[in-house]
């Protein structure tokens, strides 16, 4: 063991002694762990990370989503078919949209989809 090792394991247990943890939020209480066993070790941390900044999988699978529809409508010839592919991303951007909100972040994605739109409109 290195000094540092026992000098932090002797003020634990003065504090424990001196009742310094009584009155702790959760004290006698069982701890509530997470089932971490389906994502791979080294990748733990930063899953912690990640969700305890409020990032969901939903919002994941969503940017997903919305990338593969953009990219579809960059592609797609048919405007019939570009119309659907727009509304599938509408949906999925008031979907994505509504998740922030609820997360309390602000987002103006319509906005810059709005100007993107405009730029490419202008190019073409």
């Amino acid at each position: 063991m290195d000094m540092f090792h026992i000098v932090s394991e002797d003020r634990i247990k003065k504090a424990y002694k001196d009742g310094e943890f009584d009155n702790l939020p959760g004290y006698g209480k069982l701890l509530k762990l997470e089932d971490l066993s389906g994502i791979p070790e080294e990748l733990r941390m930063a899953y912690k990370i990640m969700k305890n900044a409020g990032f969901s999988e939903e919002e994941n699978h969503l940017r997903k989503e919305m990338m593969t529809i953009e990219d579809l409508i960059k592609k797609c010839d048919d405007s019939g078919k570009k119309e659907d592919l727009q509304k599938k991303l509408n949906e999925k951007l008031l979907r994505f949209n509504q998740l922030m909100s609820k997360r309390g972040a602000k987002t103006n994605s319509s906005i810059f989809k709005n100007y993107e739109q405009k730029v490419e409109k202008r190019f073409k």
